[in-house]
């Protein structure tokens, strides 16, 4: 009878036999996968106007992938493509905000390695009417107001010493300088979010929500602030550092007022893939009045539209959806690589000459009785969000277990991080497949040095004698 071969070839072959499924699973994965283009899912009701998306496009280190472009799109009332314009092509590196201005053009705010550019785009010509440039990394939101003002927010900002600077700043472009700024590290103590960073606040937005009101927000902090230009005092506050059953590394709140004058906020709450409607019911008070949860991939940017209805930005399902107040989605538009910011153009409606006049036109849920948590519905389920994931299905496996909190948020950040640098032509499964084959190739590697360090030794001492 003949003997086994030795356990260590046994477990060789084992070995092998693991990498070679799982480079065959990634390869079948890739050859079926059908990555999803611009273009229409849901359509209940055609949508009152066209609609742009700025989408950041997926980018690893700065080098641009340029088959996930940064690029504006305008979607029509019945979510056809209008037409696009591609900033990778133009060296920017992201798109984030996109605001849509008086006269019909668009403000842009865009970045390249070490810099943020932000120009008024004419989508008729594809050209820029003028541009500025910031020494300013990754900013993400620049207004136009008070008519030749820009209102920024500097995030990643640090001194020569390392204490970061992350602050607001307003630049008056006919004087051609800083007229206004305003330091977070001057309101917030240094232990926030952990201590001084290089993405300390990661203030993400700021809104001009008034005379002199600023509405910003500080992802990293967990809250939404309010900022008295002339006083330089925090008015408002919504949300807490590390409180994130109220809000965790939100994006992009809006300003809104309902009866009687109550100062109202819709966030994209998008760490906790939802976005929430909170009312102030007296200083320092918010009440939770509507939430809309359930099929969100991390998303960025919720608009109340002024029939009622909310402009969601659902990032990592890369589309934009239309949903009324109890969470049914009656449009729906499919943007890939991860959009930011979408603006319904209809909604803009009237403001000061040369203005930004993006965000909520519309109505609280409270003015519309609409409060509660509703859950969302009604997707065309044609898109890569709709798709089971790889990170979901890790997620859904560990549900009720002694490790379910652990492993959830290791598939979440998984699930984040991962696009950003996955090829288009590999789906989640697939890429998790060829990541597999990796660890398992370099967890044997390590052990064939562990178990034949002798041999390596001599051999080494050989060469080098």
């Amino acid at each position: 009878m003949a003997s086994l071969p030795p356990r260590r070839w046994l477990l060789r072959g084992a070995l092998a036999l693991v990498v070679g499924a799982l480079l065959l699973a990634a390869a079948v994965s890739a050859a079926t996968y059908e990555p999803t283009n611009l273009g229409p899912g849901t359509i209940d009701e055609p949508a009152n106007g066209s609609t742009v998306v700025s989408v950041q496009g997926f980018h690893f280190q700065g080098i641009g992938n340029g088959k996930k472009p940064a690029r504006l799109v305008s979607a029509g009332p019945r979510g056809t493509t209008e037409w696009v314009h591609n900033g990778s092509q133009e060296g920017a590196r992201w798109f984030y905000d996109v605001d849509p201005l008086a006269n019909g053009n668009l403000l842009v705010t865009s970045t390249v390695p070490g810099d943020t550019v932000v120009y008024e785009l004419d989508p008729e010509t594809d050209s820029r009417v003028w541009e500025e440039t910031f020494d300013a990394e990754d900013t993400h939101d620049v207004d136009l107001i008070n008519g030749d003002q820009l209102l920024v927010a500097n995030m990643r900002k640090t001194n020569e010493s390392g204490v970061a600077n992350d602050r607001l700043f307003v630049y008056d472009r006919s004087e051609g300088e800083i007229v206004w700024e305003w330091t977070f590290n001057e309101h917030f103590p240094e232990s926030t979010d952990g201590g001084y960073s290089e993405d300390w606040s990661h203030v993400n937005d700021v809104d001009k929500i008034g005379d002199g009101k600023y509405l910003a927000s500080p992802r990293n902090f967990d809250q939404a602030i309010v900022v008295d230009r002339k006083t330089g005092n925090i008015t408002m506050r919504l949300g807490s550092d590390g409180n994130h059953s109220r809000l965790f590394e939100q994006h992009n709140p809006d300003y809104l007022e309902g009866p009687n004058g109550t100062p109202t906020i819709l966030v994209a709450d998008s760490e906790n893939d939802r976005v929430i409607e909170y009312a102030r019911e007296g200083p320092g008070e918010w009440n939770r009045t509507w939430e809309l949860s359930g099929g969100f991939n991390w998303p960025r940017d919720a608009d109340r539209l002024p029939n009622g209805n909310t402009l969601i930005t659902d990032t990592l399902s890369h589309r934009v959806v239309e949903v009324t107040p109890d969470g049914e989605i009656v449009w729906e538009y499919y943007a890939p690589w991860a959009p930011y910011d979408a603006e319904r153009l209809s909604a803009a409606g009237s403001a000061e000459r040369n203005a930004s006049v993006g965000g909520s036109h519309g109505p609280t849920a409270t003015a519309m009785n609409a409060s509660g948590n509703h859950t969302l519905s009604g997707s065309a389920a044609s898109g890569p969000g709709d798709r089971t994931r790889f990170a979901s299905w890790v997620a859904a496996a560990a549900a009720g277990t002694p490790v379910q909190e652990v492993v959830q948020s290791a598939a979440e950040r998984y699930a984040h991080v991962t696009p950003f640098f996955r090829p288009v032509w590999l789906s989640s499964w697939a890429f998790a497949a060829l990541v597999g084959a990796l660890l398992v190739v370099l967890v044997w590697a390590i052990g064939e040095i562990v178990y034949q360090r002798r041999r390596i030794q001599r051999r080494v001492a050989g060469v080098l004698s």
